[in-house]
């Protein structure tokens, strides 16, 4: 058994018991778990071992880990933020912020709006041609090949998971609206206003709290859908998403320092619950309940991502809860979260996410990924317990 850090009021006390259970059963190593409700912390609990530049730690209240796609929570936040006040049209062309983009790579990218850059409908979730090596690096690259990269359908008219060109799809509208990079912006007007330890672009001097991902290694006798499509033709929307992503490493210092937007961000359990913390008490003064409501209200739905070959569900920039448990066929990963909650997962299970209708938010990090592209048998429960 291992026993938690931290505190936990009693009323929560089974979602102790379920971080505890993580450990004793389903694998854990290292992890956090943060929920507030009405603005205070109820659990703030943290457990397990983390290596670091310096070795092998204790896992601390403080331990940052890369979030993977729950960056794109904060990227999105940006934008609505921008939006809140008045400086981002969602529904204007994307040719308005960035000509470059919309006069790229035909297929209708002209007429493409800022709101198909946030619920994943924009058509660009993947490049054709190889990236090279470290390109994901390299923000001005990205951009660039992104303005040339021909939509994979007519914008608009589907979606799919924008895995990692997320980050630059919306990171670029943040960045030509902000007049600052997108990782400047987050720390500057969200994360440093409202104490959240949340980073697109981490400074050497924090990089010493940077626990190492634990990758998860797929049962080859038994592939999720996802993976078995990407085995099947290399040249998918599936597999293009997910292998050519610029060398990107999240164990890389390059990465830390990188803002990479879709997937290289790095935060404590406690950073997400801050930052989701006040949307799930109606703004407060970051963004108006106009915005709120847009943040939470489901902007598409399918039965088939094109990206991921299961039912999935979006806000603008934001997952809803996604129940595939039933499917007949594809994945039945799912992240089951209350209809009024929205928020995002990272591959390999973290999750941070606020519900207002609980004035609840919720952060949980870790560094050993769990299997499945949404939720697991280590973050579900939480979820559920809390």
């Amino acid at each position: 058994m291992v026993e938690s850090n931290g505190t936990c009021l009693p009323d929560f006390t089974d979602v102790r018991r379920e971080f505890e259970r993580n450990f004793s059963e389903r694998g854990e190593v290292g992890a956090s778990v943060c929920v507030t409700v009405d603005g205070e912390r109820v659990v703030d609990l943290w457990a397990g071992s983390a290596e670091t530049e310096a070795g092998s730690q204790p896992w601390n209240a403080d331990t940052l880990v890369t979030v993977f796609s729950c960056s794109k929570g904060m990227t999105a936040l940006c934008a609505h933020v921008l939006a809140a006040r008045g400086k981002l049209d969602l529904d204007a062309p994307i040719g308005e912020y960035w000509p470059e983009f919309a006069a790229g790579g035909g297929g209708g990218k002209q007429q493409a709006t800022v709101r198909m850059m946030l619920d994943h409908s924009v058509g660009v979730p993947a490049w054709r041609e190889k990236l090279p090596d470290g390109s994901a690096y390299d923000w001005h690259y990205m951009v660039e090949r992104l303005e040339a990269e021909a939509p994979f359908w007519e914008p608009g008219t589907r979606h799919g998971y924008h895995m990692l060109s997320f980050g630059w799809t919306v990171g670029e509208l943040v960045r030509r609206v902000a007049g600052c990079s997108l990782g400047t912006f987050l720390r500057q007007e969200i994360a440093g206003p409202y104490d959240a330890d949340v980073w697109l672009g981490l400074p050497e001097d924090e990089q010493h709290r940077v626990a190492r991902v634990i990758p998860f290694v797929p049962d080859p006798k038994n592939p999720s859908a996802f993976t078995a499509a990407i085995r099947a033709d290399r040249t998918s929307v599936s597999a293009l998403a997910l292998l050519n992503q610029g060398g990107f490493n999240p164990n890389s210092r390059k990465a830390h320092r990188a803002e990479i937007g879709g997937a290289g961000g790095l935060a404590t359990a406690r950073g997400l619950a801050a930052m989701y913390r006040p949307l799930a008490l109606g703004g407060e003064d970051l963004v108006d309940a106009d915005s709120l409501s847009r943040m939470g209200e489901v902007a598409v739905a399918t039965e088939s991502d094109a990206t991921l070959l299961t039912g999935s569900r979006f806000s603008l920039g934001f997952m809803k809860s996604m129940d595939n448990r039933r499917r007949r066929t594809g994945d039945r990963d799912s992240a089951i979260l209350s209809s009024a909650a929205f928020g995002h997962v990272g591959a390999g299970g973290s999750i941070g996410f606020a519900d207002p209708g609980c004035r609840m938010s919720f952060g949980y990090t870790m560094n050993r990924m769990g299997p499945g592209i949404l939720l697991n048998d280590r973050s579900q429960p939480l979820v559920d317990a809390t």
